[in-house]
């Protein structure tokens, strides 16, 4: 049995503004996906799919390819996305799901299901990796989105990119001088992204605004100490806070909190990213947060 494995990915800068174009800073995490397979010439043409998260059953499938029924499953709207996102890997392949070939196929999502670290988009990068198709644009005409997420697998490298009005993105090595001094804490509360894109979306955006985030995220990469770092992030957040006019996570949460707080990804949910001080476990456990990973935990 071969296997493939992704990344997953957190996004440091330019949320939502990301999709207009802005440059995005993000990287990779230590867990992704894995996927595994087998091919079995029984000219039954059959797909035999079993998603574990956490090497714990979520998903069990049986797909005809042929004609594009699932023959049986435990999860049918679960199924049926994966049957659609099949169906465009052989549109896209020119070798697999050509024939009677059957294939077995079991994927495990190492990390919790509700971290939003990017199971669709290291699923997205593992299918194209296995069928040597373009990873992007599977995950275009399956799922959309920015990308970005989808370079941060493809290249397994923290990546600064930007998705207008081209596709250009750079892999570079991001592990700033403080890290060990960073931290990242899971709020327990997951984000509709494409609810929160939608809400940008309604808001009037310019090329001014973009190339605003876009010159912050490379300060941002070339911050030199903790407190430059730390006083770029509370700019970005408070000037995304100021054009959504959402409260910044720290406003809504973390008030007396002495560091910066930095919202990643969709806001209010998923992880932040602060840095150490004092107590600190106490303090974040004290108001109910109490998954808080170290740099060297967490990221590549």
């Amino acid at each position: 049995m071969s296997s493939i494995f992704s990344p997953g990915k957190l996004m440091l800068t330019s949320e939502y503004v990301a999709v207009d174009g802005a440059l995005v800073l993000a990287i990779p995490t230590k867990l992704g996906q894995e996927l595994f397979y087998t091919e079995n010439d029984d000219q039954k043409a059959l797909i035999f799919w079993e998603a574990y998260h956490q090497n714990q059953l979520w998903l069990k499938a049986v797909i005809d390819y042929k004609n594009w029924t699932i023959i049986e499953t435990n999860n049918s709207k679960a199924s049926e996305f994966i049957l659609k996102t099949l169906k465009n890997v052989q549109n896209l392949s020119d070798t697999k799901l050509k024939s009677d070939t059957s294939y077995h196929i079991k994927t495990n999502l190492q990390f919790p299901s509700d971290f939003g670290l990017g199971s669709s988009s290291t699923l997205m990068n593992n299918l194209a990796e296995w069928a040597n198709i373009d990873a992007f644009t599977l995950n275009e005409i399956s799922l959309g989105g920015s990308g970005y997420d989808v370079a941060v697998a493809k290249e397994k490298s923290a990546v600064l990119y930007s998705r207008f009005p081209e596709r250009v993105y750079e892999t570079i090595d991001f592990q700033p001088s403080f890290k060990d001094e960073l931290i990242f804490i899971h709020l327990n509360q997951k984000q509709d992204s494409r609810e929160g894109i939608s809400h940008y979306r309604s808001m009037p955006t310019s090329t001014e605004l973009i190339n605003d985030y876009s010159e912050l995220t490379k300060m941002i990469v070339n911050s030199q100490n903790l407190e430059e770092f730390s006083n770029l992030m509370t700019i970005h957040e408070q000037n995304l806070s100021d054009f959504l006019k959402i409260p910044t996570v720290k406003d809504k949460y973390f008030q007396n909190c002495p560091s910066f707080v930095k919202s990643l990804g969709a806001w209010g949910g998923d992880f932040v990213l602060t840095s150490k001080f004092g107590d600190y476990i106490k303090y974040f456990n004290g108001l109910g947060f109490t998954k808080i990973f170290a740099w060297k935990d967490l990221i590549n």
